[in-house]
């Protein structure tokens, strides 16, 4: 991966990333009382997919030094 690579992400990490996102795409920074429920089903969505993510990403060793060619 390329920097900046976090190499420890917390659940609060996920969290925040999730929210940041439901905020940008619905656009509204707190959701009324009616749509409470659907905007936090969608920040608990974002952040276990993002969980899932990385738990299956493979990050090799960068080959520093090594330019190929």
């Amino acid at each position: 991966m390329r920097a900046p690579y976090a190499e420890q992400v917390t659940d609060d990490d996920m969290r925040a990333a999730a929210l940041q996102y439901v905020r940008k795409i619905s656009g509204f920074r707190a959701p009324a009382a009616h749509n409470a429920e659907a905007f936090g089903k969608a920040v608990d969505a974002v952040t276990e997919a993002t969980r899932a993510l990385l738990d299956q990403l493979e990050v090799r060793a960068s080959l520093t030094g090594s330019r190929g060619g």
